[in-house]
């Protein structure tokens, strides 16, 4: 008993002796490694106190030494650090079912591990580590309690990536009318290149940004997680240099028409917990496309009852009616989504005199059709004008809200976003944000957030005359990109030719509503192209779920091709798009794919590739070859029949 006793006070002695000695930390000590081995993120401080990170996936270099750390108005954590206290690995498992995405159940597991650090005054700031099989993430801490609001001046976060890596990199645009929106191209780079012809002039690069490293072998995305009110949502600066990407705060000037302070720093009284910085890896961009690790680190569901929100379909009379706001084409889309069996209609700008004129909102719920509205962003920023009206549109019958035009990714924004999903979800409505930032895990903690624009999509036919070129391109690597981060509305199926002639094929627009992941897919065109589908294809539009239980990446190659198995109950398809100008060869085992069906319907291109379709109808063979046309497409369903 003597014995244990001495054992514990030299264990409990031991620990004050590595809390308050100047704790000299290994490298392996600073490090987590997952639970399999393949992701390991490490820790390290320069003589000087200068925070470094890097990143390796089965001991190979994905993210080389990094810094980290940050300056803010009274403390300065980025040189002159020593360690405090290195915790215990924790294991975490996050499983949750999602309303949107790949998958319907996610199940991780992760190790996790806190390091707390102090400056040459003493004060705290911890970074919480995690790893996973999908990547690693860290964040920043700070425990003290203060009720002073603190600034953060500048975060020196860095991604060091290798000047040898391929890159896909979105511009960031600088703040104007519409932007920024994240409605730019993906650019395909080089580390260290400048922003080179974007639509838009732009002041950094957009996060998610995709790179291809290690001599090709790895894949990794670097985007963010967590995002709410306390901090801004940030890019990455335009220097590159040596492919070192910077972490940038949202601009000053982000204002559109809301009522913004002038400072864009990060502010915030103490405790404060920061966003996570996701690193999401693997071994093919399949890996990338299909990781849910930017949702497994956001918070829990904070809505109890989710039995309400239904994912599904929606007509919208906007794109191919932009002039239009008559009660009669607004029934007449409310109409085309009752035969259809779509659950939802989008009513866009300029719907509330159609109501007041020929009662919209009444005539789509007595059809079973569930209205959604538009509205713009200033209007819904005030809490109790935004808590007012949505009370008014639930008496009203409507189901959803888009609201419009933030261009912004200030903190004031970030914060706004977070009370928006909570006061809407009071109300049982859904929500589709539009001129907005990109989803960083939000719709796993509000679920009744169904998807959001922040893409170059459809609408684009009308605005960008460099689009028809590389739409086809675009929609090859946004899946790896964009969508990671959170649902994506791209509005597809937009096959009537608009100011700006479209080259992709009607397959490869009709395949983009079962690339992406949307709660809601807002499909574009008008109900005479609708009316005029062969039969397959309507049934077709009739059955294509919303979201989906399981997903599988067949090909996975940015910028070239694309192609999906995706799964919901008992429909199951298989879903591809060509990014090229070039016919290419395609060769599936579709025997793989084809439990318990007899027989698979193919749609193709049919005479005139651009506006018609062709089904036929085959047993299922142990190989299948296709040739991709150039910017084409194809699906795939098996069936009995």
């Amino acid at each position: 008993m003597r014995k244990v006793l001495i054992f514990k006070v030299l264990t409990v002695l031991a620990g004050v002796i590595f809390l308050f000695s100047g704790f000299k930390a290994t490298s392996q000590s600073m490090g987590l490694r997952s639970k399999l081995g393949s992701n390991t993120i490490t820790l390290s401080l320069s003589k000087n106190g200068e925070l470094h990170y890097q990143v390796t996936r089965r001991d190979k270099i994905i993210i080389s030494d990094s810094p980290l750390g940050l300056n803010c108005d009274d403390q300065n954590f980025t040189s002159g650090l020593s360690v405090v206290n290195v915790s215990p690995i924790e294991v975490r498992r996050e499983k949750y079912d999602s309303k949107v995405g790949s998958f319907k159940t996610i199940d991780h597991v992760f190790e996790r591990k806190s390091i707390t650090f102090k400056n040459r005054s003493g004060a705290l700031m911890i970074i919480d580590l995690v790893t996973g099989n999908e990547g690693v993430a860290f964040r920043y801490r700070f425990p003290d309690q203060d009720k002073k609001i603190r600034v953060i001046n500048n975060e020196i976060t860095g991604f060091q990536i290798e000047k040898n890596a391929k890159g896909w990199l979105q511009p960031y645009n600088k703040a104007g009318k519409y932007t920024p929106g994240y409605e730019d191209f993906y650019l395909k780079i080089h580390p260290g290149d400048s922003i080179s012809n974007p639509r838009n002039p732009s002041v950094g690069w957009c996060m998610p940004a995709l790179f291809q490293v290690n001599e090709s072998k790895n894949w990794v995305l670097v985007a963010e997680s967590g995002t709410d009110g306390s901090y801004p949502g940030c890019h990455l600066q335009p220097d590159s240099k040596g492919g070192l990407y910077k972490i940038a705060f949202a601009e000053t000037d982000e204002k559109y028409t809301l009522p913004l302070g002038e400072n864009n720093h990060p502010t915030s009284s103490l405790p404060w917990i920061m966003p996570w910085r996701v690193i999401i890896v693997g071994e093919q961009a399949g890996d990338i496309l299909l990781s849910t690790l930017i949702t497994d680190l956001a918070p829990a569901s904070k809505i109890d009852d989710t039995s309400w929100i239904e994912p599904g379909k929606a007509t919208w009379s906007w794109w191919s009616h932009p002039d239009d706001h008559s009660p009669e084409i607004y029934n007449q889309f409310t109409t085309l989504a009752a035969s259809f069996g779509f659950s939802y209609t989008l009513f866009d700008a300029g719907w509330e005199k159609a109501d007041k004129e020929g009662g919209i909102i009444a005539k789509a719920t007595s059809q079973g059709v569930k209205p959604m509205v538009w509205g713009y962003s200033a209007a819904y920023f005030d809490p109790e004008k935004r808590k007012k009206r949505f009370k008014e549109l639930a008496a009203m019958g409507v189901k959803g809200v888009k609201i419009d035009f933030w261009c912004s990714d200030r903190q004031e924004v970030m914060a706004c976003l977070q009370s928006l999903f909570e006061d809407a979800a009071k109300e049982h409505l859904l929500v589709n944000l539009h001129g907005s930032t990109v989803p960083r895990g939000w719709h796993r903690t509000w679920p009744n957030f169904m998807t959001a624009e922040a893409v170059l999509g459809t609408e684009s036919y009308f605005y960008e005359p460099r689009y028809p070129d590389k739409a086809a391109e675009q929609n090859t690597v946004l899946p790896f990109t964009r969508n990671v981060a959170g649902p994506t509305d791209y509005t597809p199926f937009a096959l009537t030719i608009r100011k700006y002639p479209r080259l992709n094929t009607a397959v490869h627009e009709l395949a983009t509503a079962m690339i992406y992941t949307s709660g809601i897919i807002h499909f574009a065109d008008s109900k005479e192209v609708f009316d005029s589908l062969p039969v397959p294809v309507r049934q077709l539009l009739k059955d294509m779920p919303a979201s989906w239980d399981k997903t599988e990446s067949i090909v996975a190659e940015p910028g070239e091709q694309l192609i999906l198995s995706r799964q919901k109950d008992r429909l199951s398809y298989i879903v591809g798009i060509n990014g090229t100008n070039k016919v290419v060869p395609v060769k599936l085992n579709l025997a793989k794919y084809a439990k318990g069906f007899s027989k698979f319907r193919v749609i193709m291109e049919g005479e005139n590739p651009l506006m018609s379709f062709k089904t036929e109808t085959y047993p299922i063979p142990s190989t299948w070859q296709y040739a991709f046309a150039p910017k084409g497409g194809f699906i795939i369903q098996f069936v009995n029949e």
